[in-house]
């Protein structure tokens, strides 16, 4: 499915007058202006699963945000908007599946489409971390709870003993355990990093939407890496998704039938995911070691 069909952005000439009616201001620096153009990157034209590939200040996250904002798509965190964000925006156009050349109205984009980014699955662990130490700190305080009332000698004087009554009676017919699961739910998710910042992308990421995902391998292992492959690659040919992915993830370029913008060349251009210099050199480098991975199957 193809909800964002193209999408342009400000050409050099335009930013150059820009940039220069705001040199006689007090700003100093003009981003996202002067990013994208420096690769000539002029506009996208997107298939269900594109990527944009690149190493650091390539601007393949820059064109991401830019795009998220454009649409205005929904976001977990903050990320670095500059005052000439709505300014810059302002001057890009997109297309979508039904949407006329030469148009400038902005397509609607399905409901639940949004960016995902780095950060938003590192806070995202780090809130289940905190409340897990939470649950683990409570789980103590129960323990001891439990301890001291069913040793304790209790009478009932008055109508105000009575939650106390029902305390006494929980523990005195129940085990430690029992009294403690159902007193307390259990760790929210008792998993690794990786496992965790794989349950955010399927969490996030419901069928018939546009998802922007920024770098979407961190955090994970090789084997997360191709499981998330694995999801992303069904979402987008059974549930009606489309990805625009920023990576440099060899798993992920090697998604099947995927749209890949290397951003690292002077002029952007396409490319088949083993063209692309990483992977050329994750080749490179398992090719010399060939005969010792042979020696043990």
């Amino acid at each position: 499915m193809i909800y964002l069909s193209h999408f342009e952005f400000p050409g050099r000439e335009t930013e150059y007058n820009f940039t220069m009616n705001q040199k006689r201001t007090c700003y100093d620096t003009v981003y996202p202006f002067l990013v994208l153009s420096e690769h000539q990157l002029r506009e996208l034209d997107f298939e269900p699963v594109t990527i944009l590939y690149g190493g650091n200040g390539s601007g393949k996250t820059t064109a991401l945000n830019v795009i998220a904002e454009k649409l205005g798509l929904e976001r977990d965190t903050l990320y670095n908007r500059t005052n000439f964000f709505e300014e810059y925006t302002r001057l890009c156009s997109c297309l979508g599946k039904e949407t006329e050349r030469g148009k400038r109205r902005i397509p609607r984009m399905p409901k639940g489409s949004r960016i995902i980014t780095s950060d938003d699955v590192f806070d995202f662990m780090l809130n289940l971390r905190s409340i897990n130490d939470g649950i683990d700190r409570k789980r103590e305080e129960l323990l001891d709870d439990y301890l001291d009332t069913k040793y304790s000698q209790f009478t009932m004087r008055s109508i105000e003993d009575y939650e106390q009554l029902k305390k006494v009676c929980s523990v005195r017919s129940n085990t430690q355990s029992k009294y403690i699961r159902r007193n307390l739910m259990d760790n929210v998710r008792e998993h690794s990093n990786g496992e965790s910042a794989f349950l955010y992308f399927t969490d996030k990421i419901k069928e018939n939407g546009l998802y922007l995902l920024d770098e979407p391998e961190n955090s994970l292992s090789p084997a997360k890496q191709q499981e998330l492959l694995k999801f992303l690659e069904d979402s987008a040919r059974f549930f009606g998704c489309q990805f625009i992915i920023a990576t440099h993830s060899p798993f992920l370029l090697s998604m099947r039938g995927a749209k890949i913008y290397d951003m690292d060349e002077e002029v952007v251009d396409v490319k088949r995911w083993t063209e692309l210099e990483n992977v050329r050199t994750y080749y490179d480098f398992f090719k010399k070691y060939e005969n010792e991975f042979q020696q043990f199957p």
